[in-house]
């Protein structure tokens, strides 16, 4: 019998956002065909084809600076599962990865942990991912106002200082995704943290929330969900427990979580005291 050839991985670019986008579909995920232009223009996409040139595979790199890099969006069309295609792909993203002298993260499920673990992945924290309809604004006393673009470049300073990340690029393309939702704190002119979403296919994705404190947080995530309509989904860090008690004061409910991962050390990743809620397990 002849050998099974192995299936041939190529670059996935830009212009084939709507080409891939039935993948995330078909595994049920929130993206939409603008948020796969993001990646795929601000990041690099490997996949395979079958012999129509329908997508089959796909998997994602972003960079977030130059010491970091977010592995994602590893999808494999139900009929090629358990082939090791999708084992195939994301090796050859912690290849791209490794070549540019990055560190590799990325955040895993419970199913996906088992794989990475052996890989050298060592867990960071835990992340609960939230559903919910709709919510009222949280009360507090914490002085918002809405983001505006001339407010980037101190926004870009503060995130990166705070969070672990560079991503001046994400954040100048999330202003503009839903602004109804981008919101900052302030106090006599000083930037006390920032909230900012998206639409989705289904939902709409709150964050990232970056903060001083868990109240400032809190605020910022009540005024964002408060300011456009339901649904919502948010991915809140384990260890915010103020944050946790007002989703569930709102109905929201949390069907899964993640464990965010890194292949090597990323000094400042493993610390979300400033994080309260990610931009998405697909974004860092």
């Amino acid at each position: 019998m002849g050998s099974i050839e192995a299936p041939i991985i190529t670059t996935i670019d830009a212009d084939q956002c709507e080409a891939v986008w039935p993948l995330s579909v078909e595994a049920g995920w929130n993206q939409n065909v603008a948020d796969w232009r993001f990646m795929l223009s601000a990041g690099r996409g490997f996949g395979c084809r079958d012999q129509n040139g329908i997508w089959q595979a796909s998997s994602l790199v972003l960079p977030l600076g130059d010491k970091l890099a977010w592995i994602s969006m590893v999808l494999v069309t139900n009929t090629r599962r358990r082939g090791g295609l999708g084992t195939g792909l994301l090796k050859r993203c912690i290849a791209e990865v490794q070549a540019s002298g990055a560190v590799a993260g990325l955040d895993a499920t419970d199913d996906g942990r088992p794989i990475y673990l052996p890989l050298g992945f060592r867990d960071l924290y835990r992340i609960a991912r939230w559903h919910f309809d709709g919510a009222k604004d949280a009360r507090s006393n914490i002085a918002l106002r809405p983001l505006a673009p001339s407010d980037l470049a101190a926004v870009i300073a503060y995130d990166c200082a705070l969070s672990g990340m560079e991503r001046p690029a994400l954040l100048k393309h999330l202003a503009g995704r839903q602004p109804n939702t981008a919101w900052v704190a302030e106090t006599a002119g000083r930037l006390k943290g920032f909230v900012m979403g998206r639409e989705g296919r289904s939902a709409s994705s709150i964050g990232p929330v970056v903060a001083d404190d868990e109240t400032i947080g809190l605020a910022l995530i009540g005024r964002a969900a408060a300011s456009v309509p339901g649904p919502f989904i948010i991915d809140v860090p384990d260890a915010h427990a103020e944050i946790r008690a007002w989703l569930e004061q709102q109905g929201a409910v949390s069907p899964r979580g993640y464990m965010r991962m890194t292949l090597g050390r990323a000094p400042g990743l493993d610390d979300p005291g400033h994080l309260f809620a990610l931009a998405g397990p697909e974004l860092g």
